[in-house]
């Protein structure tokens, strides 16, 4: 466990909005070296914060410096190495980083709320919750600093939820002008990060870029010692309980039980695994008060170490405790939470697990039921199968760039423009919904399939939620694979770009015979699913292209799927096929009709790539 570091806080006043405290972390170089931040862990609740006297500035903005604050940017996320441990990865995400970035965001906040109010605002209320990483403390502090230092007053949730933080933004008597979540989601426990809410919803990419930017500025500047007071009483809210009871009072309106409408759960037993992250509380606070029975629940307690299994609904081993539990038990529903609670996968009463395409189906046939013909939003490695899924039941299925952020972005976009879109997931189990304000909650999502669940049982049905899919088709292949970039950090982007934008042309200039760029022009989206053609194109936070593979008798077969990583220097590469072997045979044109024909073998590690070609073994 990582020690808690101690010592005092020296108290001063009146100081400008950029003050900023340097860090009690070992020194990496000259510069890092004036840098000392101290604070105290007793006080990290919430307050409000002013900050102390002149900082002193270096007219030389250090790229360096200014290059390892943008680099935790992550989409629309801020993740770093918070805690010494990864072989070959230092800490990064220290607080002083954190600090200038907190600010920066506190900064970014009150100048949109006083271009909305036109006027000058005060007392920009600002909340932050955590997941139950053992670095979530010290950074915490820092968290409170910068947003105090940007004049921002700060309230601190504690343990809570991804979706419960953007939830503080709009639940009384809260309602808190924005909210910061402190999470790595299924990362490691060496891993931190942010995510930045306002009343709108999440952050977008180019909106934590420029974050990130100011905040690079403010760290490469800043040289003297800075410190800050409390000058408040410390202050703690509980916005759990609100949110708990706001998912209830769903359940218990929604089912609307014939016989006991407080306890619509009577009857039911429900397992949940939290994997030691914050998902606990669905149990307690949620389940449990609405007369479900959850013996049988696994790894409930909040623990940063995460020492049972990677909280993670695309974990084999948490699929595999929860299924066990669900079998063992006789249990009606199985839930696996990620670590923040803003994805989940669910095991039905037969112990089938359902996350990726499965997940998406479900929750695409209890949204059709409730809007009939309405489009879905998935991200382009979703299968050919489930587009027919969405489609027999009479929806529309939109495929989109990868990413949670730009899926959800994209059904906002179609509703703004006129095109009625009730339902926005991505594979990895990020799943928005319009009538929850476009909001990733995987705690909302399993609300719906419990209410979808509870209906089915008072209509005479034993077959469980399982059923809703039973007609679902799987690929008889799917592979990932991952080519590393060969450059140095901060030419990684550049040389990802340039290697898929390479495989774009190497398609259109027929260069691969049965390849075409995939689209799916209703939702104005083409070229791979990666651009826009209508009037207000979204941003591209990562380059990505799908192919569709036919055979000579032009008979599709399978697609391919190349996508620069947000989050790791490297290009992953999705595959998925109906005949047995194709993945096999389009790994083997994509290594010698593409990467080693092109050239881009030079800037890319293929080993992976070659390997499968050669012995169809993906490890």
């Amino acid at each position: 466990m990582a020690s808690t570091p101690t010592s005092s806080i020296s108290l001063q006043s009146n100081a400008p909005r950029s003050c900023f405290p340097s860090s009690s972390s070992p020194p990496t170089n000259s510069f890092q070296a004036n840098l000392k931040f101290s604070f105290s862990l007793h006080s990290t609740k919430v307050a409000r914060i002013r900050s102390s006297s002149t900082t002193n500035y270096n007219e030389v903005v250090i790229d360096e410096e200014m290059d390892r604050i943008r680099r935790l940017q992550n989409g629309s996320d801020v993740r770093g190495v918070a805690l010494e441990g990864e072989k070959g990865r230092t800490v990064d995400l220290t607080p002083p980083a954190v600090e200038a970035i907190a600010e920066s965001f506190g900064e970014w906040v009150i100048r949109r709320l006083e271009k909305e109010r036109g006027r000058v605002v005060e007392d920009v209320r600002v909340s932050l919750g955590r997941d139950p990483r053992e670095s979530g403390a010290s950074l915490s502090v820092a968290v409170f600093a910068g947003l105090a230092r940007a004049g921002c007053m700060v309230f601190d949730m504690g343990l809570a939820t991804t979706p419960a933080c953007f939830m503080s933004t709009l639940l009384p008597p809260f309602a808190f002008d924005a909210s910061i979540m402190m999470t790595a989601s299924h990362l490691p426990y060496t891993r931190n990060g942010l995510k930045f809410f306002t009343k709108r919803g999440g952050l977008t990419s180019p909106e934590v870029e420029e974050i990130c930017d100011k905040a690079a500025r403010k760290f490469a500047n800043r040289l003297a010692k800075v410190s800050t007071m409390l000058n408040t009483p410390p202050k703690k809210v509980d916005f759990m309980s609100t949110y708990a009871k706001h998912l209830r009072d769903i359940i218990k309106e929604k089912v609307n039980h014939p016989l006991h409408y407080d306890t619509p759960l009577e009857g039911f037993q429900i397992i949940v695994n939290a994997g030691n992250g914050s998902g606990g509380f669905f149990t307690w606070d949620v389940l449990d008060k609405l007369g479900a029975d959850t013996f049988g629940s696994l790894h409930l307690n909040p623990d940063g170490m995460f020492p049972n299994h990677i909280p993670n609904p695309g974990d084999k081993t948490a699929m595999a405790l929860t299924r066990t539990a669900v079998l063992e038990n006789s249990a009606d529903l199985g839930i696996v939470f990620d670590t923040d609670v803003d994805r989940s996968g669910v095991v039905d009463n037969k112990g089938n697990p359902i996350n990726g395409d499965k997940l998406i189906a479900l929750m695409s046939a209890i949204v059709l039921k409730e809007h009939p013909g309405t489009t879905i939003v998935t991200d382009a490695r979703t299968s050919m199968a489930l587009s027919r899924f969405i489609t027999d039941r009479g929806g529309q299925h939109c495929l989109y760039r990868v990413g949670y952020r730009n899926v959800i972005d994209k059904g906002v976009q179609l509703n703004r423009d006129g095109i009625e879109t009730h339902l926005m997931m991505e594979t990895s189990g990020h799943g928005a919904l319009k009538e929850n304000h476009f909001l990733d909650d995987g705690a909302y999502m399993v609300v719906k399939i419990i209410i979808e669940m509870v209906r089915m049982k008072l209509d005479g049905s034993d077959a469980g939620i399982g059923s809703l899919i039973r007609d679902l088709e799987e690929p008889l292949e799917s592979v990932e694979l991952r080519m590393n970039i060969i450059s140095e950090p901060r030419d990684a982007k550049a040389r990802a770009i340039e290697a898929i934008e390479k495989f774009r042309s190497c398609i259109e200039e027929g260069k691969l015979e049965g390849w075409e760029l995939d689209s799916c022009g209703d939702c104005w989206v083409s070229d791979g699913c990666l651009v826009d053609t209508n009037d207000t194109p979204a941003a591209v936070d990562a380059y990505m292209y799908r192919a569709k593979v036919s055979d000579k008798k032009n008979r599709e077969y399978g697609w391919v799927h190349l996508r620069q990583s947000i989050h790791n220097p490297n290009i992953a590469v999705n595959m998925q096929s109906m005949v047995p072997g194709g993945c096999h045979s389009m790994t083997k044109v994509l290594r010698d009709r593409f990467l080693e024909a092109s050239g881009v073998d030079k800037i890319l590690d293929i080993s992976q790539i070659d390997k499968y070609a050669r012995t169809g073994l993906v490890k």
